[in-house]
Formats: C-alpha cells, sequence, structure tokens
C-alpha cells in the first residue's frame, strides 16, 4: 500500500480510540443539556417539529446520545452504541437539519453521521472494554 508514513500503520488502532473519544465527548455535550439542564425547552423544541410525545423522544435522544457517548469513550458496546447514534443522526438530518440546508444545516450531522457508521465497521480500538465475541 502506497503511503507517506508506512510506519505508523503498527498505530492504526489508534485511529479507532481518536474516532471513540472525539464522538464521545461530543454526544455527551449534546446529550447532557437534553436531560438535565433544558428538558422542558427541548421537549418544546421537538414539539415544534412534530416530534411526539415530546417528552418520551427527549429521553430517549438525550440517553442515547450520553450514554452512548459514554459507552463509545470507554469502548464498550461500540458498535451497538455507533448503531444508535447513527440512527439520532439520521433522524435529526430528515427531521430538523435537512431544511436548514447544507451549510449551517446538516453538514456538522452527516459528518457525525459517518463517523458513527465508520466506528460500526471498525474494531473499537486501544483501550476499549469489548470483549471479541
Amino acid at each position: 500500500m502506497l503511503s507517506i508514513f508506512p510506519d505508523l500503520f503498527f498505530l492504526e488502532q489508534l485511529s479507532e480510540l481518536v474516532l471513540r473519544l472525539v464522538l464521545g465527548v461530543i454526544f455527551i455535550a449534546h446529550g447532557y443539556p437534553k436531560l438535565f439542564k433544558d428538558f422542558a425547552g427541548t421537549a418544546q423544541f421537538f414539539e415544534s417539529y412534530g416530534i411526539k410525545p415530546a417528552t418520551f423522544w427527549v429521553i430517549v435522544v438525550g440517553v442515547v446520545e450520553f450514554v452512548g457517548g459514554i459507552l463509545l469513550i470507554i469502548g464498550l458496546f461500540t458498535q451497538i452504541a455507533a448503531i444508535l447514534l447513527a440512527i439520532n443522526m439520521v433522524v435529526a438530518i430528515i427531521k430538523v437539519k435537512f431544511r436548514q440546508g447544507f451549510v449551517n444545516g446538516y453538514e456538522f450531522d452527516l459528518a457525525l453521521l459517518a463517523m458513527t457508521i465508520a466506528l460500526v465497521f471498525l474494531k473499537p480500538g486501544f483501550f476499549s472494554i469489548d470483549l471479541p465475541f
């Protein structure tokens, strides 16, 4: 395989670790306020986009983002967490972001979707507590 830095291939699992850590932090940062800071405001926001019952879906989305982010960071049930987060991003793009357009709309969510899908197909990488089943 052609590479500028072929000697670094032995560190390939670091890419999965970096991906898990960055995604985990991002999803925790987005899930925490939904559950613990502005639950009512988020429910009103969901309601305004026709996501009903809003209270139920705020809990579901908040838990998926917050707990999913934690699971990614520790590397536990990585593929399951990544699938749930990918579904979360698909719904966010379709229900909320798509009508805002690509730039300043769904481009960030699309990037998160691509990264979560990548984690579904990759190993969890270094410092993961997932067991190979």
